[in-house]
Parts: C-alpha cells; sequence; structure tokens
C-alpha cells in the first residue's frame, strides 16, 4: 500500500542499531507544527528557531514512558532579541511560545547567530515524572552555532551520554514550516540487555556511528518526499537496523476555563479578587494559543 506524504509527518520514528550499542529517533514536523505557529505571527527567524525547538523537544520528550510525565525545554535570553522559548511534552501533544522583542531582532539581521539572539542564555530541560513524582532537570549554557549544539552539551555534561543532535527548519510554499530532526546516542551500560560497554565519546562503535550520522543533509530531514524509515535505512544500509513507531504528536495546549479554573483556586481569594473585573471576571491570556479565557469567580470557587 502506497504512503501519503502527510504520514511521513508528525510521527517519531525509533531505531536501534544493536551491533553498534546506538539508539536513535527521527522527526520530522509539518501539519502540527502549522497548527502551532498560526497562533501567532512569527517573522521567518522566530520561525524557525521555534520549529527546531519544537523537533528538539519532541525527540527529548517522545523518551518518556508514561503518559502523565512531561518535557518541558526553556531557553531564556542574557541580553538578546529573545526574551522567552518554551516547548512542552506529553503523551504526544507539543505546545511552544516564542517572546521577543521587535527592534531588537531587527537589529541582529536577517540570519543571527545564536549568541546574538540569545546573548548569554541558557537551555533547561526538565523532565517531571508523573509515576515517581520527580523532577529532574539540566541547565546549560546557550553556546554553540545552534540550539542542537547546546542539547549536545546538555546529554555531555547532564547524562553523560555521547550523542549528535540534528535540528533543521524551512519554509515550503506548500507545506508551510517543515521541520526535522534526528537524536543519535551511544548507549549507555548494560541497556537494553547489551553486554555492559563504557559509553564514550571516543568509542570505535560511537565515531563511526556517529561519522555515518554525520553526513546527513537537512534537505533530508525535511524531505516529504520520503519517509523517515527510508531515512534510517539509507543512512545505515550496511547494519542491522530495528525500527518502530513512536507517539503520533498532536498540538496539545492544554487551555480551557476548567484548567484555569483549577489553577486560579490555588491562589488566596484576596489576590483572585484583585484579578477580577468589575463583572467578576478574570481574563486569562494563554501565551501559547494567543486567546483569552474569561474564568469567572463563581466557576474558581467550585475548586474549593
Amino acid at each position: 500500500m502506497s504512503e501519503t506524504r502527510e504520514t511521513w509527518f508528525d510521527e517519531p520514528l525509533i531505531f536501534t542499531i544493536a551491533e553498534r550499542h546506538v539508539r536513535g529517533r527521527f522527526v520530522r514536523l509539518g501539519p502540527v507544527l502549522n497548527r502551532i505557529m498560526a497562533a501567532h505571527s512569527y517573522p521567518p527567524v522566530m520561525e524557525k528557531l521555534l520549529a527546531e525547538a519544537l523537533v528538539l523537544t519532541v525527540l527529548l520528550g517522545s523518551t518518556l514512558k508514561d503518559d502523565e510525565s512531561q518535557m518541558t525545554l526553556q531557553a531564556q535570553t542574557g541580553g538578546g532579541p529573545v526574551d522567552l522559548l518554551v516547548c512542552d511534552y506529553r503523551a504526544g501533544e507539543l505546545r511552544g511560545y516564542l517572546k521577543f522583542d521587535v527592534e531588537r531582532l531587527a537589529e541582529v539581521g536577517p540570519d543571527p547567530t545564536l549568541f546574538g539572539l540569545f546573548g548569554e542564555g541558557f537551555l533547561a530541560i526538565t523532565f517531571d515524572q508523573a509515576v515517581s513524582g520527580e523532577r529532574w532537570q539540566g541547565i546549560v549554557p546557550l553556546e554553540g552555532s545552534s540550539i542542537a549544539d547546546a542539547a549536545e552539551h546538555y546529554f555531555e555534561q547532564s547524562e553523560q551520554i555521547p550523542s549528535l543532535v540534528r535540528l533543521c527548519a524551512r519554509h515550503d510554499a506548500e507545506l508551510g514550516c517543515v521541520a526535522g530532526g534526528l537524536l543519535l546516542q551511544h548507549l549507555p551500560d548494560g541497556e537494553v540487555g547489551r553486554d555492559r560497554i563504557e559509553a564514550r565519546a571516543d568509542h570505535p562503535e560511537w565515531d563511526h556511528a556517529r561519522t555515518i550520522a554525520a553526513t546527513l543533509k537537512d534537505e533530508e530531514l525535511t524531505d516529504a518526499a520520503a519517509s523517515l524509515e527510508t531515512l534510517a535505512w539509507r543512512l545505515f544500509h550496511e547494519e542491522e537496523v530495528r525500527v518502530e513507531p513512536g507517539v503520533a504528536v498532536s498540538r496539545g495546549c492544554r487551555c480551557n476555563i476548567d484548567h484555569y479554573a483549577r489553577v486560579l483556586a490555588q491562589f488566596p481569594e484576596a489576590e483572585r479578587q484583585e484579578m477580577a473585573d468589575e463583572e467578576g471576571i478574570i481574563q486569562v491570556d494563554c501565551a501559547f494559543c494567543s486567546r483569552l479565557f474569561p474564568v469567572p469567580l463563581a466557576e474558581i470557587a467550585t475548586r474549593h
């Protein structure tokens, strides 16, 4: 049965090369990316930045084992035009938002460096584990030429797992914003039933896999004419590659009046009264979907 181009978007592909002790995942975002972008009018530079951040969020978030856990990616500026970038992933639901200064963005030109966008900023990656209730966070400087470089630094510093991260995004006249990414990692000691090995950046098996993956072109990651499985076999055709589909990705803004009523119920009553207008309504502005949600005080009171 022939596949349509749509089936090659918005669903990660997980793969393992057991003989090389390597795991990885591809993702290519299209329709879901455009639904997220539609809530705001981002200039091309910001659209590309957010698109790559959303791809990274899927690559990392899709490693979570249960549906209630959440992964959050947040980047903050140290003097650049980007004030805040935040994305999160939970059970395949993806959302993201970017806040920036228009005038300062104009000053850095159409092709700014990562430092030009963020200055001395940092990247925070947070995993909230639902089952154990634990929160784990790693924070690394936004250094290098891209967010992908910062992500590799995160794995090197926080998890000591040799990793390759590739991210890219472009605007297609027919498909709109298209973005793709690859996360490739050397398996840590004893994982998935393998013999215990040392997961180090200079291991011959890792050098081999990384060298091959480094030949991947941006055009291949965003090529709507080729499936991700085809891409995996094209890269590692000399290896035994095991593939499986990941959880399909959807736009997942969780904003609704019921949700905000539960959040506002945690505030002291005096503060809620100050937030409300003359009609007893608190107007909540959702930055993710760029909508206002009127939450009546009476609705909040029912949450106590």
